[in-house]
């Protein structure tokens, strides 16, 4: 293997994403397997997990459950530990997008959201952090979004909680890089995932999406791979703190 290749070789790593039942989670879980980590996939359909986890062998394990709870966090660092030992890499991909307009946000939407795609991402590395110390290496991805930074429609609570992943990243990195924990985001533009249906569903406002990237086309599962390597590996050795936009240059123009 060359000095390159090595870089981005995940072999002996164990890694967690969640939200690896669908789309850029699953996806991220398979990037991470085929580079050669034993990825534990969290989420809560069990049956959705046990499909991606019988194709991809002994390399996976499945936790099933709702990190939306924040008083079962504990319980399921724990879970996600059994099957490989604690993990190194942590990728939070799981994430909700409740899409209420701003008169009609519910304080149940709010929550849920916020405790998903906020409070989760920190709880959950906060009980890996420890391992990772021990190491002296770790890697956390979080999960930015075009709206960590842009205010969209019926985007109020997924918006802040996506703009507090942005300052959360830069957190988790002036906090436990010095012992060699890395922390990074993507943030990806518009793919298509279940989480982005509506948006694809429409045939106009997907073509409208992507004339606004400077490369003139959404997002493939398959660009998400190269990035996530990237910041999942030895590769991003001086990398922490920073936001990559993975979006075909939306958040350029």
């Amino acid at each position: 293997m060359s000095n390159s290749a090595a870089m981005f070789d995940l072999t002996g790593r164990v890694a967690c994403v969640t939200g690896a039942s669908a789309g850029l989670g699953q996806r991220a879980a398979i990037a991470l397997a085929a580079a050669g980590a034993k990825v534990v996939g969290v989420a809560r359909r069990a049956d959705a997990l046990s499909e991606w986890a019988g194709a991809m062998g002994d390399h996976a394990a499945i936790v099933a459950a709702d990190l939306s709870q924040r008083d079962q966090i504990a319980d399921i660092a724990a879970r996600i530990a059994e099957p490989f030992g604690m993990p190194d890499i942590v990728v939070h991909a799981a994430g909700i997008n409740t899409r209420e307009a701003a008169d009609d946000v519910t304080q149940g939407g709010w929550d849920m959201t916020m405790n998903l795609n906020l409070a989760a991402p920190f709880f959950l590395t906060q009980a890996f952090v420890p391992a990772m110390r021990a190491k002296g290496w770790g890697r956390v991805v979080n999960f930015a979004s075009l709206q960590t930074t842009r205010a969209f429609p019926a985007g109020v609570s997924y918006g802040a909680s996506k703009a507090g992943i942005g300052q959360l990243t830069r957190a988790m990195a002036e906090a436990w890089s010095i012992d060699g924990i890395n922390a990074n985001a993507i943030g990806p533009g518009f793919f298509p995932t279940e989480l982005t249906g509506p948006v694809f569903a429409d045939p106009e406002r997907a073509a409208r999406n992507a004339a606004q990237t400077c490369i003139g086309r959404n997002g493939a599962l398959t660009d998400i791979d190269g990035p996530l390597l990237f910041l999942c590996s030895n590769a991003s050795a001086f990398v922490t703190g920073q936001i990559l936009m993975v979006d075909g240059g939306y958040t350029a123009k």
